[in-house]
């Protein structure tokens, strides 16, 4: 029976709300460089009140969820492309590699030049941070295949799409959830930092508001709600999506 962690880890965190409010009162440092858990809890509930903060959060979303879908649809084609046709493999493989060592921050000024201060540059930056490690994923999982699972499916007559939906992404599956799950931190890194040189709405543009009015309450409360946010996606969507796929695949 799997253990249930959970009350290690609300009793781990309120220990950490304890001596940070311990600390704070103790006053070794002034409230505007180390605020109180309370003070941090009061200016999110401004940000709630005026809707700044739901409108932050939705417009990043919003921008995750395209440049993530982009993400994964390309990688997925590129992968199958790589692990399929070597010439591929051999020129645009070691591309793939190469560009995979680039921060998501670094295509910022690359994207503002093409796309301008606009939707459009930060779902650029926050795709092009996602889609290698999908592509990666999936050339891994294709590549690793039984080939004789692939030469029965021929014999029975699937080819071309055929042979890519009903057998090689079913197969490659368990690898490119991985790929999804690394592509989707890779994208939330790249739309923050995007929108913090935007400073254009978003979770990073209120980052960066709080950075600009020397409000350090301001920008604790959104690190946590961007780590909360880290969290609660990867827990509750792709930890879930995760276990049904290893289990269905007798993996776990």
């Amino acid at each position: 029976m799997a253990k249930n962690y959970t009350p290690h880890r609300i009793a781990f965190y309120i220990g950490i709300i304890v001596v940070w409010q311990i600390t704070a009162m103790t006053g070794l440092w002034p409230d505007n460089v180390f605020p109180s858990p309370y003070e941090v809890a009061e200016d999110l509930a401004y940000g709630a009140a005026d809707t700044s903060l739901f409108y932050g959060i939705v417009t990043s979303m919003w921008r995750l969820a395209v440049g993530l879908a982009i993400a994964i649809a390309g990688g997925i084609v590129l992968g199958i492309f790589m692990a399929r046709v070597e010439v591929v493999n051999q020129t645009v493989g070691s591309l793939v590699l190469g560009l995979q060592s680039i921060p998501s921050i670094a295509w910022v000024p690359l994207a503002i030049l093409w796309f301008g201060l606009t939707d459009g540059g930060i779902i650029f930056v926050t795709a092009i941070g996602a889609i290698f490690a999908v592509t990666i994923n999936t050339y891994t999982g294709v590549k690793n295949i039984n080939p004789h699972f692939i030469e029965a499916a021929r014999n029975m007559g699937a080819k071309g799409s055929q042979l890519v939906t009903a057998v090689l992404i079913p197969a490659a599956f368990p690898y490119m959830i991985s790929g999804f799950k690394q592509g989707w931190a890779f994208a939330w890194r790249g739309v923050i930092g995007a929108e913090i040189l935007f400073s254009f709405l978003g979770l990073g543009f209120l980052l960066n508001a709080g950075r600009s009015l020397n409000d350090v309450s301001q920008v604790i409360g959104i690190m946590l709600v961007i780590m909360g946010i880290g969290l609660a996606v990867d827990g509750v969507v792709f930890k879930k999506l995760e276990d049904k796929v290893m289990s269905r695949w007798g993996l776990r």
